[in-house]
């Protein structure tokens, strides 16, 4: 089975991890679900429908750049850019939540120049971006969240 259908057969069951990682993130603050052994650091960004106006709460590996949180629109490689990404270009004031601290931030989308400099940082975080890149025809959007 390739990779893409397998995720489309999985979603469901990928989509309650990620609710699980989530509330136990959120549950104790952090202390569990920010950093794991030998994974790349995890964030919680919350996030408004850009239709339906629900707030949602993903979280997403992220890289640092100054005071900058760096976040990698990949969903795993597949044609489309996720959810939370179409929501940051609707309604970019938010909060994203790093270990316990809890911050408000701004989204903008990486141009080319801040992109070529962000992506060598990103496979840093987590090499696998670079397969998904190469599953895909798109090219993959950094989103860029700056303190506000």
């Amino acid at each position: 089975m390739d990779y893409l259908k397998w995720v489309d057969n999985n979603w469901a069951l990928l989509r309650r991890v990620m609710g699980g990682h989530t509330a136990i993130y959120r549950a104790t603050n952090g202390r569990i679900g920010h950093r794991f052994p030998g994974a790349s650091p995890t964030l919680l960004l919350d996030h408004v429908g850009a239709k339906s106006a629900t707030h949602h709460t993903s979280p997403l590996f992220y890289g640092v750049d100054g005071e900058d949180l760096i976040l990698v629109a990949s969903k795993g490689g597949y044609p489309k850019n996720p959810a939370w990404f179409h929501n940051l270009l609707a309604n970019p004031d938010t909060t994203a939540q790093v270990g316990s601290r809890r911050r408000p931030v701004h989204a903008h989308v990486a141009d080319a120049e801040e992109r070529e400099r962000l992506w060598p940082l990103m496979l840093k975080v987590y090499s696998g971006y670079a397969d998904y890149q190469r599953r895909t025809e798109r090219e993959i959007p950094l989103v860029i969240l700056s303190p506000r």
